[in-house]
């Protein structure tokens, strides 16, 4: 009877050992592929952290309903389309009688500014990841604030959509709309080529590294 019951305890015990990596198995695909999916919503960018074109200035507490709007919440950024959408309505909740110019142009789906200049508290508001992923969608590529609402900051670095670099300068109130700049991350500079200066930024620190992978869900099974 001892003998008996051993054996049937060893095989219940394998077949629970069994069934238990086989759930394991199942979960690690399931979790390799939402890492491909999340990873492929959005197209490949360049890791470098030296950035160059125009930019498009902006003020204090820009919220992120002046960032991406509640309504446009209902779409998918993990579907190609609906990323690229997404994008042509970043920063549409900027007032018309302060910003003239917008982020992305009426009928296009790109910005032409791929660094935004902020003041302080950029992206405060509710905690949606939709607003760095809109910027990005559009072709934003840095910002460059004196100050950022945390979880902004920290959806930066998950979404891997934007460098949210930090200045102790008042560079919003100095840079202009369409001005022609380089922020470059490895030196921690923002040169004005209008005029050739040079203004000290923060180090990006290890913000940089994450955002150079595409976001968190593809740097944390690397690293």
């Amino acid at each position: 009877i001892i003998n008996i019951f051993y054996t049937r305890f060893r095989v219940n015990s394998v077949e629970m050992l069994l069934n238990r990596a086989a759930v394991q198995r199942v979960a690690h695909n399931q979790s390799k592929r939402a890492i491909t999916v999340r990873a492929q919503a959005k197209p490949t960018k360049v890791g470098s952290r030296v950035i160059t074109g125009k930019c498009f200035v902006t003020k204090d507490n820009i919220d992120t309903d002046q960032i991406i709007p509640a309504e446009y919440l209902t779409l998918v950024p993990s579907k190609p389309d609906e990323y690229e959408k997404l994008g042509s309505y970043a920063l549409i909740g900027l007032p018309d009688d302060l910003y003239k110019t917008r982020f992305v142009k009426d009928g296009k789906m790109k910005t032409d500014y791929p660094i935004i200049i902020g003041g302080q508290n950029f992206g405060c508001g509710s905690s949606r990841e939709h607003a760095p992923v809109a910027i990005g969608a559009a072709g934003g590529r840095v910002v460059v604030a004196e100050s950022y609402a945390r979880i902004f900051f920290r959806n930066c670095m998950s979404t891997g959509e934007l460098y949210p670099c930090e200045t102790e300068l008042r560079l919003c109130d100095i840079l202009k709309t369409d001005s022609e700049v380089t922020v470059d991350m490895d030196k921690n500079i923002l040169t004005d080529h209008s005029n050739g200066k040079v203004y000290d930024l923060k180090p990006i620190g290890e913000a940089g590294p994450v955002v150079d992978a595409g976001g968190i869900f593809v740097d944390a099974p690397q690293n």
